[in-house]
């Protein structure tokens, strides 16, 4: 494991890239989307993406987005992350689980590698809650790894571990050598960040033995680059570079660039601390070379901390300065603040060497500084200002969703009680009908059939028979007029101003005339809608007989297409309609909740001896 002590190997890092080579070359690399194949400097050709384009069925189209950038030894990540998206959306929109799963891990690592560890996290997480679903947990268990080595980057080494033990689990329960030669390689760095570099070097040599035995020459290559720093951790210089020479020689012979990047890196590692300046510098330029072009931004970043770490032990200051500021802008997330100390040091170091500048400068640099604080904390309390707002906004927004759903389960309770009490009239005016009625009508019946056979022996015994039927009579009429009232047969039938027409046809007009116009309802319609109009009319018209006092009543009732409008106008005594009492009856109560259930909106205009006019407009 080269690279300074808790800094871990960047080689390692990227072990999913070449894990199998070169006898398990494509069959790992198709599972895990990073194959690298003879160094040429150039990205996946176009032509290359341009058949996944243009493939017509599925399997050859999904099959070319999963092995995507496996013919290039630098890549592009920026490129690779932008196919494989398109991929996600495409196996989404089949259906197809495992594909989404392995590309959303693929493009987790692609953001891995480009330094962005949230975007990384999330593909990650995604990726494994689809293939925990999937049989094949092979594939599973390379997402586990891809997650313990971004927490092993974060240094939550704990959870790291975590997902290394479920990934090994894994692979010894399928009996995959191959990948548990993997998780010993990249588990052993977890020790080694710990200071436990005995159980590293367990763990290296052990995944050497098993890719010695699989004749695995990239997997080989990863356990001597990992042995090599552990050598240089403990200052065994020749040791660690036999092993990257060593490592280094296979894959000039893969030409495997991405590989020899990091290997090229290691070895200047390995050679600065031993202080071999020079040699340390030719091997990192030569590194930085190969990351700069495939968008690798940590290793690149490394190079350069490398090469100001040489520069300021060459006394270097001003270059080093320059080369840690070239780290900066790259912008390693975790150890930004450290180099911020670093790049402020070696100013100070380069500016006392100089000894040149006036008084006045350092007036001007003290003066520029406070500036940057007054705008660093300007920063962090606008910031803060920021959070807090969207604190406030994401409280509201929590308020109205719980306020809209309070709102909704009204609305469904309502909803539930006026559907009960409809079903409720329909079996009551049902049981009248067919139940009540007809025995009614069989008693009525039997005593007309009786009539004729009995003999009276007085006048009165025939006229109180004749009592008798005619209540039975008026009961059966009773009992049909509540059922139709209920639930009338020309709402059943026809429509409602026909409902409407037969209920009004039944009040004498003796005591009210009703003048009733319709309009719009030529074809018959039995929706639930009508039918609760049918009742709020019905409840008006009942109000103006009981409380109005009123001689006559028009009714106009007009449907379009776009809604129905009814009005009931009165010429009684009227009432006060800001008469809190008035609206609180239970009948404008529930005509305003039938009325409300329906979306729509009811009028009511009324005064003291000029007469009520109730206005309702039912959208449809």
């Amino acid at each position: 494991m080269t690279g300074t002590p808790g800094n871990g190997s960047i080689c390692c890092q990227m072990f999913l890239i070449v894990k199998h080579l070169p006898l398990r070359l494509f069959f790992l690399c198709c599972l895990t989307g990073f194959i690298t194949a003879p160094a040429h400097g150039q990205l996946l050709s176009d032509s290359t993406y341009a058949q996944i384009r243009a493939a017509k069925d599925y399997p050859t189209k999904i099959k070319g987005y999963l092995t995507y950038g496996e013919k290039t030894g630098s890549r592009d990540f920026e490129d690779v992350i932008r196919v494989k998206l398109e991929g996600i959306q495409l196996a989404g929109k089949n259906g197809d689980a495992l594909s989404a799963g392995l590309l959303k891990r693929q493009t987790g690592e692609a953001f891995y590698f480009k330094g962005n560890y949230d975007a990384a996290a999330a593909y990650l997480y995604e990726s494994v809650a689809l293939l925990e679903k999937v049989p094949d947990k092979t594939k599973l268990a390379t997402s586990y790894n891809a997650l313990a080595k971004l927490y092993r980057k974060t240094r939550d080494l704990k959870r790291s571990m975590e997902n290394y033990d479920r990934a090994m689990a894994i692979f010894r329960s399928v009996n995959d050598s191959a990948g548990v030669a993997m998780i010993y390689n990249e588990s052993g760095v977890v020790f080694e960040y710990s200071g436990e570099y005995d159980k590293a070097a367990a763990r290296y040599t052990a995944s050497l033995n098993i890719d010695k035995r699989l004749n695995d020459i990239g997997g080989i290559c990863y356990a001597l680059s990992n042995l090599a720093g552990l050598y240089t951790l403990q200052k065994k210089f020749p040791e660690a570079e036999n092993y990257l020479l060593q490592a280094l020689a296979f894959r000039k012979a893969l030409k495997d660039s991405f590989a020899l990047a990091l290997n090229y890196s290691d070895l200047g590692n390995t050679y600065f601390s031993a202080g071999s300046h020079e040699k340390a510098k030719a091997y990192i330029d030569t590194s930085i070379r190969i990351s700069s072009k495939m968008g690798y931004p940590e290793l690149t970043g490394s190079n350069y901390d490398m090469l100001g770490k040489i520069a300021e032990q060459q006394g270097n200051y001003q270059t080093a300065l320059a080369f840690y500021k070239k780290k900066s802008v790259i912008g390693d997330s975790i150890f930004s603040l450290e180099k911020a100390k670093q790049i402020e040091e070696l100013n100070t170091r380069y500016e006392t060497v100089k000894k040149e500048r006036t008084i006045q400068d350092q007036e001007n640099k003290i003066t520029l500084q406070n500036i940057f604080i007054a705008a660093a904390i300007g920063l962090v309390l606008l910031g803060s200002l920021l959070a807090y707002t969207q604190y406030r906004k994401y409280q509201w927004r929590q308020e109205a969703k719980n306020r809209a759903e309070i709102l909704k389960q009204q609305e469904l309770a309502a909803v539930a009680v006026i559907e009960a009490e409809e079903a409720e009239r329909h079996r009551i005016a049902t049981d009248l009908h067919d139940g009540v009625g007809q025995i009614m009508s069989a008693a009525k019946m039997n005593l007309s059939a009786f009539e004729h056979r009995a003999e009276f022996k007085t006048a009165d015994e025939k006229l109180s028979f004749e009592k008798i039927i005619s209540l039975v009579d008026a009961g059966c009429k009773e009992v049909r007029t509540v059922s139709h009232n209920m639930m009338p047969n020309a709402m059943m039938k026809n429509n409602l101003a026909a409902a409407i027409r037969e209920f009004l046809d039944k009040l004498d007009d003796r005591a009210l005339k009703v003048h009733f116009y319709s309009e719009g309802f030529e074809e018959g319609s039995n929706s639930n809608a009508e039918t609760i109009l049918y009742r709020v009319i019905q409840e008006c018209v009942n109000n103006v007989i009981k409380h109005s006092r009123a001689d006559t009543v028009d009714i106009s009732l007009i449907k379009d297409e776009n809604e129905i409008s009814a009005t009931i106008e009165d010429n009684g005594i009227g009432f006060d309609v800001h008469d809190r009492r008035k609206q609180e009856g239970i009948g404008l109560k529930n005509i305003r909740t039938r009325v409300e259930f329906l979306k729509g909106t009811v009028e009511i205009t009324a005064s003291p001896g000029e007469g009520t006019l109730v206005a309702l407009h039912i959208p449809l």
